[in-house]
């Protein structure tokens, strides 16, 4: 009996402190339009495509509206060997993927939000040069994904911020 009160109280002052649902009305939500209104700009190089690629597929970019904005994004793929053998011959790298991205307003040109996204992952160096290479193309991939992860998570709380005027 008491944990139910518990749970009830909880609730009561949960919903007393502002907190929605970010995504709240599903499909039609506010958030959800804005994601899909938006343009994702071409980005340069091979990480550029994937982080692209995965940014349109998480917005919804659907073509069949007039986007709104834009977003323009510029990456910076580091790979940094480590963890030096004898011989001086690396037995560790880290691939780290940065992200500067910029929301504008194609109405005006103007640019909404202006963040960084970014993460990195380690990889082993062995014998087998292709198992090193298979290894850093892989990084890069899950890396490009967690970074428009990241993108579209803040552009969701941009937006949501936005539509409940704080």
């Amino acid at each position: 009996m008491m944990r139910r009160i518990g749970f009830a109280l909880a609730v009561l002052l949960l919903s007393a402190c502002g907190l929605h649902p970010l995504y709240g009305g599903g499909s039609s939500s506010p958030v959800s339009g804005l994601l899909r209104s938006v343009q994702v700009g071409p980005i340069a190089g091979q990480q550029g495509w994937l982080v692209r690629t995965k940014l349109v597929d998480r917005l919804g970019e659907s073509g069949s509206t007039a986007p709104q904005y834009r977003l323009d994004v510029t990456l910076d793929d580091n790979l940094t060997s480590y963890g030096l053998r004898a011989d001086r011959a690396a037995t560790q790298e880290r691939r780290t993927l940065r992200a500067r991205y910029q929301l504008v307003d194609l109405a005006n040109g103007a640019v909404l939000l202006d963040d960084t996204a970014g993460s990195d992952a380690s990889i082993d160096v062995v014998s087998s040069q292709y198992a090193t290479v298979a290894a850093e193309q892989t990084a890069l991939e899950n890396l490009s994904g967690i970074v428009a992860d990241q993108i579209v998570a803040r552009l969701a709380v941009y937006a949501a911020r936005s539509t409940h005027g704080k």
